[in-house]
């Protein structure tokens, strides 16, 4: 049996927590290997609704749960996580969750330099949750970030405050943000040491023994491609990698263990924040995908813009992100549209183009060119079988198949987790 790794193909917010929630259920462990607590995964499992953002979505179906040295971890953020789910009956313990020891730490001045940065941006503002998942990734790759394993070095941690306060409080001062103190934030650390340290380990002994016991892994991926550091629409994205490449680096396994690679997307577009977004719809049928959808941030709780289906960009998402097969999600919120539109490619500034270029300002100037399908009136909501879709739904997502160059391997059709079309199973090699 393969590995898989689940990676959004849009601009995030498109029902990975579901999937990863139903594909966990054939799975030994469940990685989080990017990202911080800017994401957020809302499960709805029975009668109960939970909302997660640094904790892998396995743990709601009993499953081992490891926290990958890739993700950056607000220490506080992650117990109150802990105690809110614990709060509704799940058990988070030592032996249900681990964490790298080398994941960087997200401090407070961390989330306040992200803050005070955002709003020096005035009316260029990037979107960013101000939870400090940029300034911590920047520790990262400067050498100055406190790692969960520097709590169990009281020496190390005084250092390393020294460093960083002499970068942070500089530039916060600058900015003309509070100042944070080396006492204040060393006396912080110190006690939430013996509450992270009994959860950390080095990660990647364990993914490696599991691996080699043919134990099922699944790598659980933060935002999407299209909000990749790299490869997104820069710089209106998150600050780590997304593609499926990362589940590798950012766990400590070899690139050969990241097994297939499931990409999610929904059956329209959506996206939180500012940038580009070549199909937005900012009028009736906008509106009437966010109500139906129910498009508000699990962790921003901003209100999603919405627009037709993007086959360019996710396309573009399969061929970049390294996806196998695509998960589309909330085909539902079609359901009595008498007319529907994929975007099949752009023109900017007169020129055809069958990508999203890297630039910025062509980013901003793409305007979309669609292909118009007949919609369909009856229901696709709660559909478990290709037999229970109405004809036309079927080939709407049969020209997605193509036009993406990817097989829909799954259809999820209403929040409930058994409200899914399995074509076929990413677990099996």
């Amino acid at each position: 049996m393969a590995n898989v790794a689940v990676i959004g193909a849009q601009w995030g917010d498109e029902g990975k927590g579901k999937v990863v929630d139903w594909l966990a259920s054939r799975a030994d462990i469940v990685v989080r290997f990017q990202g911080g607590h800017n994401a957020g995964h809302t499960l709805v499992v029975g009668d109960q609704t939970y909302k997660l953002s640094l904790l892998p979505s396995g743990l709601v179906r009993g499953k081992l749960g490891i926290i990958g040295n890739g993700v950056v971890v607000d220490p506080e953020a992650l117990l109150a996580e802990i105690a809110r789910v614990t709060a509704q009956g799940l058990t988070v313990t030592p032996e249900t969750l681990r964490i790298a020891e080398n994941a960087v730490l997200i401090l407070p001045l961390h989330s306040a330099l992200d803050r005070a940065r955002e709003e020096a941006r005035g009316e260029r503002k990037i979107g960013t949750t101000g939870r400090g998942i940029g300034p911590a990734y920047e520790d990262k790759v400067a050498r100055r970030a406190i790692r969960v394993c520097d709590l169990a070095e009281p020496q190390t941690l005084s250092d390393k405050l020294d460093e960083l306060l002499l970068h942070h409080n500089t530039l916060l001062q600058g900015l003309g943000a509070a100042i944070f103190v080396k006492e204040d934030l060393l006396s912080r650390l110190l006690a939430l040491a013996p509450l992270i340290l009994p959860f950390a380990e080095p990660v990647w002994e364990r993914l490696d023994a599991a691996r080699r016991a043919g134990k099922r892994i699944l790598f659980e991926g933060a935002q999407a491609v299209m909000l990749d550091v790299d490869h997104g629409t820069y710089p209106f994205v998150t600050s780590s990698n997304t593609v499926a490449a990362t589940a590798a680096a950012g766990s400590g396994l070899g690139p050969a263990s990241v097994g297939t690679v499931l990409g999610i997307a929904k059956a329209y577009t959506t996206r939180v924040g500012s940038g580009p977004f070549p199909t937005e719809l900012n009028d009736a049928i906008g509106q009437l995908l966010g109500d139906r959808g129910y498009e508000f941030g699990t962790v921003t709780g901003r209100r999603r813009r919405c627009g037709w289906f993007d086959a360019v960009m996710v396309r573009q998402a399969v061929k970049v992100g390294g996806i196998q097969g695509l998960a589309l999600t909330k085909l539902d919120v079609l359901d009595g549209l008498t007319e529907l539109k994929i975007c099949t490619g752009y023109r900017i500034n007169g020129a055809h183009f069958r990508h999203l270029p890297a630039a910025q300002g062509a980013q901003a100037a793409a305007i979309a060119e669609y292909e118009t399908m007949e919609g369909w009136s009856g229901s696709t909501r709660g559909a478990r079988s290709w037999a229970d879709l109405p004809a036309q739904a079927i080939k709407y997502v049969r020209r997605i198949e193509e036009l993406v160059e990817a097989p829909v391997t799954l259809v999820s059709t209403s929040p409930e987790r058994d409200d899914t079309i399995l074509v076929k199973d990413p677990f099996e090699s």
